[in-house]
């Protein structure tokens, strides 16, 4: 059944994009996350049959479908989801003051890291907040502060600790007293932490950091010492390995965790080198294309991304029965699943605005992956992938695609 229109500026005419990175912002996006709705699936002849208005209507929200593909899970996403809710959940149910182990989510650019952990953060706060009724349970006699069990803050292009203590204070819209030195602000994201019953402390771009700069240090020292606040502090990044942040940290093959000493600051008093600031380092991966276990992982995420799609002559297989398109979508993109969705994204404008209304390869080479229109991404971080040339994939060097073939009764009985 087609919208109506006393809904049809919900899509057609959205609201300003949410900002997560303040407290009603964060709050907003959580509850209005999976609230879109899909254009229903409509062959040519049925499309035919609508008024005029009606296949306006029912175009243009093809094409909000097409532009808000779901989050996919993939098999990278779920060891991302297993190492980061056992470690968020563990801290959370912690009554002793000790110092919470941290996570660090590494990969690429355009590899979904920030939507996974965040998308995993807030269905933890879900959870925590039906568990306690939606209210603070850590809540202070006299005091009304919103509960918070998550706070998403983005690290500043050119941080420091001042600025990055203001942008933890910035989420909450806690008051900022210009003549406030550190002391003031490292205490006052204490109080900010603890009042609002805060469990997860997100630091997105934490690779802005450039660890030869002195104020960079103090800042990553900073950051490590937020974890004496009773929270779970987790850094996502483009390969961090690289980046420097584990450049004095040790790893520890029992527990397989990063252990990292705190050298510089004090916060509220103490010397942070007291306790070694323990993180576990994960891996958003992107796909890959080597053996029949990762072929057929990415044929699976095609497939569900095929199923999403709304034009009107796609065929079931359209992008992974074809004996060369899943190949061929793996070498424009690299496996990088944010290139995927752009490539799809602007495929399916293309088929619908030329009338053909299903993607193929040659519609596809037409199509060119920009990235310029990026402003808040640092590609000097590393958080703007390099794209492939659009050019076919060499035919000959590798065997046809086989992991889903009908091998008959014989071979199965083996």
């Amino acid at each position: 059944m087609l919208m109506g229109d006393d809904k049809l500026a919900s899509f057609v005419l959205p609201a300003a994009a949410v900002a997560r990175d303040d407290l009603v912002g964060w709050q907003e996006w959580c509850r209005t996350r999976l609230a879109f709705v899909p254009a229903p699936s409509l062959d040519r002849a049925a499309w035919r049959r609508l008024s005029p208005r009606e296949r306006m209507i029912h175009d243009l929200h093809r094409t909000a479908t097409h532009a808000n593909l779901p989050l996919l899970q993939t098999p990278m996403s779920r060891l991302v989801e297993k190492v980061l809710i056992s470690r968020i959940e563990t801290n959370a149910l912690k009554f002793k003051p000790t110092t919470r182990a941290g996570v660090m989510v590494t990969g690429g650019g355009y590899q979904g890291k920030t939507e996974c952990v965040c998308e995993i953060a807030a269905a933890f706060e879900e959870r925590w907040l039906a568990l306690h009724n939606y209210l603070n349970p850590t809540a202070r006699p006299g005091f009304r502060d919103l509960h918070a069990p998550v706070a998403y803050v983005q690290t500043p292009v050119t941080a420091k600790p001042k600025s990055t203590c203001k942008a933890i204070l910035n989420f909450y819209d806690a008051p900022l007293n210009p003549r406030m030195d550190l002391p003031d602000l490292i205490h006052q994201v204490a109080v900010s932490l603890r009042d609002h019953g805060t469990k997860v402390l997100i630091l997105d771009d934490i690779t802005r950091l450039r660890m030869h700069r002195v104020d960079d240090q103090d800042t990553l020292d900073l950051i490590r010492a937020f974890m004496s606040m009773n929270v779970t502090l987790v850094l996502i990044g483009v390969d961090i390995p690289r980046s420097g942040l584990l450049r004095e940290g040790r790893y520890d093959l029992t527990s397989g965790q990063w252990h990292l000493p705190s050298k510089r600051l004090k916060v509220n008093g103490l010397e942070p080198t007291q306790t070694e600031r323990r993180f576990d380092l994960v891996e958003l991966d992107r796909f890959h294309y080597d053996n029949d276990v990762q072929i057929a992982s990415w044929i699976r995420h095609l497939q569900g991304i095929e199923d999403s799609l709304r034009l009107l002559d796609a065929r079931p297989g359209m992008l992974t029965e074809d004996s060369t398109m899943p190949e061929y979508l793996f070498h424009r993109t690299d496996g990088v699943v944010g290139l995927l969705e752009r490539l799809i994204e602007d495929g399916c404008r293309e088929a619908m605005e030329s009338g053909r209304e299903c993607l193929t390869e040659d519609l596809l080479d037409d199509i060119t992956i920009e990235l310029t229109d990026t402003p808040q991404r640092d590609p000097e971080a590393g958080e703007i992938p390099d794209v492939p040339a659009p050019q076919r994939p060499p035919r000959a060097g590798r065997p046809r695609n086989t992991v889903f073939d009908d091998r008959g009764p014989a071979e199965s009985l083996g």
